[in-house]
């Protein structure tokens, strides 16, 4: 007797939720997600949430599930000067800044801003991860911020410093966290009291996601971003995506840092090879910025921010050679042997030594490189002999010539701007029919066989030149008749 096997229960799942969606997409997942969704009972509950909506998550959501609503969620201020910059998509907890700093002087504004800040939870994001291990050196070395825990964060690290950074960070009460868009989503550090943006984001979109890591669960918190003076659209463009910012004036009384980080870059070597690293990164990362229209690469005074870095050179690099950036604002130390900087870690200036004796050695041991003959001076080539049909052509061009002039020269004395004299001492006719001025035989009889070689010649071409040759001086007898 057969036996009806039963059938595999039901899935009894009834709600999908979807963090960070529009990222998922964004990292190449948006087939995985498909297949998933596709493979799940049809009657449930799906939700995609984000800060922010890309087209991607749009065109998922109409894809695969059935009847989507959009729910964006919109704050309006109470108070009467965020009334003023319109809606917002922040928290009310959360107030927006931006400070516009001088190339030259952005370094030492945001020293004085942490300054300003002591005592509070801080992270603070740069563009790049050499530009975090650079700064992640510099801040705590610096006078004005001695005492001051600094910690880094960014893609590069190895799973376990980074856990061990985030939680070191999580675990303080006041601080500063260096880091780069990594630490954007998906952190919930908390009673974090300020974000600080000194390199606005590549894209425009992790600038929600940035200053979201303060402000949270009704929590009040602060967000700023520092620009140059030529990125000041930057605010009326994130206002327009409902992200309005208030202006911060700039401290008018800043202490100079750059002198005490190109100090510290003479005294070690890792500072100054961090810092240029660090600089070339900067500068190819605002190259490759989404809002190109407002983060002009080309227009990026390189002088002034080198010294904003508090470097000893401006480094060799195409975007710099190749396009004029402008230099103005950079002062060099003096004729510094830079060769001669060393680590002041021992074991690493052991190996630099190390790696600057072998390679003398490899220089001192390689073939002398022979010297190029200069190539033996070849005899001129004999010219060759014209053929028939190229004398052809050059005498005809020359016939040609010659009675393109004379045709000109009729027109004239038809004109009357010349007379006949003129016209046969030009055109050599009165020489040619034996009429010299001498008027004896031998110019008569040269004349004749003049006349008859140039006839025998123009009848062998024949053609227009012979015609119209012949054209020209029975006009001439005709009018001397």
């Amino acid at each position: 007797m057969l036996r009806r096997l039963p059938s595999p229960p039901k899935p009894h799942q009834q709600i999908l939720i979807l963090d960070e969606a529009d990222r998922l997409l964004d990292m190449g997942f948006q087939k995985q997600v498909t297949s998933i969704i596709s493979k799940l009972p049809k009657l449930r509950r799906t939700g995609l949430f984000s800060a922010t909506q890309t087209e991607a998550v749009e065109e998922l959501a109409k894809a695969g599930l059935r009847n989507p609503v959009r729910v964006q969620v919109k704050t309006e201020a109470k108070d009467a000067a965020q009334q003023d910059l319109g809606p917002s998509k922040t928290p009310l907890g959360l107030r927006l800044e931006y400070m516009i700093c001088e190339p030259a002087k952005k370094s030492s504004q945001l020293v004085d801003f942490l300054v300003q800040n002591t005592g509070k939870k801080i992270m603070v994001y740069f563009a790049t991860c050499a530009c975090v291990d650079y700064w992640s050196v510099v801040l705590p070395m610096l006078n004005l911020l001695k005492g001051s825990p600094v910690i880094a964060y960014h893609g590069k690290m190895k799973q376990g410093p980074r856990e061990k950074a985030l939680a070191s960070f999580s675990a303080l009460s006041s601080g500063i966290l260096v880091c780069t868009d990594v630490a954007a989503r998906g952190l919930d550090i908390p009673h974090v009291d300020l974000i600080v943006q000194y390199d606005p984001p590549q894209d425009p979109n992790v600038f929600v996601h940035r200053a979201g890591r303060t402000a949270r669960y009704d929590q009040e918190g602060d967000a700023i971003v520092f620009l140059l003076p030529t990125e000041d659209a930057y605010v009326e463009f994130l206002k327009l995506r409902g992200v309005p910012l208030m202006e911060r004036e700039c401290s008018p009384d800043i202490v100079d840092i750059v002198p005490q980080i190109r100090a510290a870059a003479l005294e070690d070597r890792n500072i100054m090879e961090k810092g240029l690293r660090a600089f070339v990164s900067f500068v190819r990362s605002y190259k490759e910025h989404h809002c190109s229209f407002i983060f002009r690469w080309k227009g990026l005074e390189v002088g002034k921010l080198a010294m904003e870095y508090g470097l000893l050179q401006i480094p060799s690099m195409p975007e710099v050679k190749h396009n004029n950036l402008s230099l103005k604002g950079f002062f060099p130390l003096g004729n510094i042997d830079f060769s001669q900087i060393k680590f002041k870690d021992k074991t690493r200036e052991k190996q630099r030594q190390k790696a600057l004796k072998r390679k003398a050695e490899e220089l001192a041991n390689e073939p002398p490189v022979p010297e190029k003959r200069v190539p033996r001076e070849r005899p001129d080539k004999p010219k060759r002999k014209q053929t028939g049909k190229q004398r052809q052509t050059i005498q005809t061009k020359e016939d040609m010539d010659e009675l393109t002039n004379e045709y000109r020269l009729l027109k004239k004395l038809k004109r009357g701007v010349i007379d006949e004299d003129e016209y046969e001492k030009l055109t050599g006719f009165g020489g040619s029919d034996g009429e010299g001025s001498d008027g004896d035989a031998a110019g008569k009889g040269k004349g004749k066989e003049r006349r008859s070689k140039e006839q025998k010649k123009l009848k062998q071409r024949g053609g227009k030149t012979g015609g119209r040759r012949f054209e020209v001086k029975s006009k001439l007898k005709s009018k001397r008749r």
